[in-house]
C-alpha cells in the first residue's frame, strides 16, 4: 500500500550521502524511520529490523551517543564517537541510508544540559564531523545545530524540522520534591524570560514553518505534548510550549507531527491546542536504552507505554490521504500505532 524506492534509486537520487543539500525535488518520500538513545558500549542489534524495514530516510532524534564529558578535550564524547563507527549495524545505516541527525544532552555533551554548558562549541565541532557536514553547511555559520530540509516535488513535500533543543535553553526548574511520582526531577516554571530555543532559534523557526510543504515532521529531541511526568520536556516551561502551538497556528502551517526521543520509553500522544488540528507525537526512545520498569500517568496518551527496545516509523501513503505512525521493536514488529487522514492534520484533499 505505501509506495517504496529501491536502494539504487535512493543512490542516483542523493548518493547515499546524508541529506544535506539539493533536498528539494527529490521523489517523494512514503517510509521514514527514526530512533534515539543508543548508548555505544551496549550491543545494538535493533540496527538490523531498521536496515530490513528500508526506510527511504532515517532521522537520529538525539543521544545518538553518550560521551558527557567535563573538560575542554571532550576526551570521553571523541572515544563514544569512534566506537559507534565500529558499530556493524550503526555504520551501515550511515553509508547506505539517507539520514539526518539531531542531539540531545548525551552527545551535547551533559546530562539535561542547556546553554550555560561551557564546552558546547566543542562538542558541536565533534557533532559536524562525525555527521558528516559539509564545509559550506550553514550550521557551521550561526550557533546551535538546528536544521531544516524540504524533500519532494510539489503537491508531495516533507519538511523536517530539526530543533536544537540544548544550545540555548535556559535552567530548568527543579523538583521541590525530587523522586516523588510526576515531580521524579524537574516542574513547571512559568517564568516568562526563560526559553526553549532562544530568539533567534524561534524567528527561524516560524520562517521555516511558512515555506511551502504538504506534511511538516518537527524532531524535538524532548516530548513535546507527554503529560504526567517530571523529567525533560516542553511542560517544564508551559510558555514556551504554549509559543510553540502559536508559531505553528500561526504559520498557517499543516500537516504538522511532532517526533521525539530521550525517555528511554517508546508512546504515541495526541493534542488538540486551541484553535490547531489534533497534533500527534510519536516518541522513540530507546534503540537500546530502555527503562523497563516505565511506569506513568498519560493523559494524552494513546495506548501503553512501550519500555522496550523500540523505532519510529512515519509511513506516508500519498494516494489514500493517510499517514502511519507506528512503534517497531528489534525484530521489526508493529508495537503501537495510529493512522490519521490527511483532513485531520487541516490538509485539504
Amino acid at each position: 500500500m505505501f509506495n517504496r524506492r529501491t536502494l539504487a534509486q535512493l543512490m542516483a537520487a542523493a548518493a547515499l550521502a546524508p541529506v544535506s543539500a539539493g533536498a528539494e525535488g527529490r521523489p517523494p518520500l512514503s517510509r521514514i524511520a527514526f530512533g534515539s538513545c543508543a548508548d555505544q558500549v551496549k550491543p545494538q542489534p535493533i540496527w538490523d529490523a531498521i536496515l530490513a524495514y528500508k526506510p527511504e530516510l532515517f532521522i537520529f532524534a538525539g543521544d545518538n551517543v553518550y560521551g558527557d564529558f567535563h573538560t575542554e578535550d571532550a576526551s570521553h564524547l571523541k572515544r563514544a564517537y569512534a566506537m559507534a563507527e565500529d558499530i556493524a549495524g550503526y555504520s551501515k545505516l550511515r553509508n547506505t541510508v539517507d539520514h539526518l541527525a539531531v542531539w540531545d544532552d548525551h552527545d551535547y555533551g551533559i546530562n539535561d544540559g542547556g546553554g550555560d554548558f561551557p564546552h558546547k562549541a566543542v562538542a558541536k565541532e565533534l557533532f559536524l564531523k562525525f555527521w558528516k557536514a559539509p564545509a559550506n553547511d550553514i550550521r557551521r555559520t550561526r550557533e546551535g545545530i538546528y536544521d531544516s530540509r524540504i524533500i519532494g516535488p510539489p503537491g508531495m513535500r516533507v519538511q523536517i524540522v530539526l530543533l536544537d533543543l540544548r544550545w540555548f535553553r535556559s535552567p530548568l526548574k527543579a523538583s521541590d520534591q525530587r523522586g516523588a511520582p510526576g515531580k521524579e526531577r524537574y516542574v513547571p516554571d512559568p517564568d516568562p524570560a526563560k526559553t526553549m530555543l532562544g530568539p533567534v532559534q524561534w524567528a527561524w523557526l516560524a520562517g521555516e514553518l511558512r515555506k511551502p510543504a504538504e506534511i511538516r515532521l518537527i524532531v524535538s529531541s524532548t516530548q513535546v505534548l507527554a503529560e504526567g511526568h517530571g523529567w525533560e520536556r516542553w511542560g517544564n516551561m508551559p510558555l514556551e510550549r504554549q509559543k510553540l502551538y502559536d508559531t505553528i497556528r500561526d504559520s498557517g502551517a499543516k500537516g504538522v507531527v511532532l517526533l521525539s526521543g530521550d525517555r528511554h520509553v517508546g508512546a504515541l500522544y495526541r493534542e488538540t491546542p486551541p484553535g490547531l488540528y489534533p497534533l500527534y507525537e510519536v516518541t522513540s526512545s530507546g534503540l537500546n536504552m530502555v527503562f523497563w520498569a516505565a511506569k506513568e500517568p498519560g493523559p494524552n496518551r494513546l495506548g501503553a507505554l512501550y519500555p522496550a527496545a523500540n523505532f519510529g516509523v512515519v509511513e506516508i501513503d500519498w494516494p489514500q490521504h493517510k499517514i502511519m505512525l507506528a512503534l517497531r521493536d528489534k525484530e521489526g514488529n508493529t508495537r503501537r500505532s495510529a493512522v490519521l487522514s490527511f483532513d485531520e492534520l487541516g490538509l485539504a484533499q
